[in-house]
């Protein structure tokens, strides 16, 4: 599965994503996760005034540009991979699309 945008890709849905596969796939076939969530993201709470620092870290996600492949099974058919990079690829914040490879 390949991005078409960029944008940042949180830890949550990577997991999110990645067990719509094994579910899908009733845990078939290999599955490799192509990307990390490496950078930190920190936040403040909603009555804080300005000033006072940097927030606590809050989660981590991982950076991706158009192009970037997401995830990539092997194992099964390729009815039930399209079936389950479907059912991952709504789990994600933007378009992705499957790429085979030839």
């Amino acid at each position: 599965m390949k991005s078409l945008s960029c944008g940042w890709l949180t830890a949550k849905q990577i997991e999110s994503a990645r067990r719509a596969i094994a579910h899908t796939t009733s845990r078939g076939g290999k599955v490799w996760l192509r990307v990390f969530p490496h950078k930190p993201v920190t936040g403040r709470g909603a009555g804080v005034r300005m000033g006072g620092g940097k927030g606590d870290v809050v989660g981590h996600v991982a950076v991706i540009r158009p192009g970037r492949i997401l995830f990539e099974i092997a194992g099964v058919s390729e009815g039930l991979a399209h079936e389950a990079f479907d059912k991952a690829s709504s789990k994600l914040p933007f378009p992705t699309v499957i790429v085979q490879r030839g």
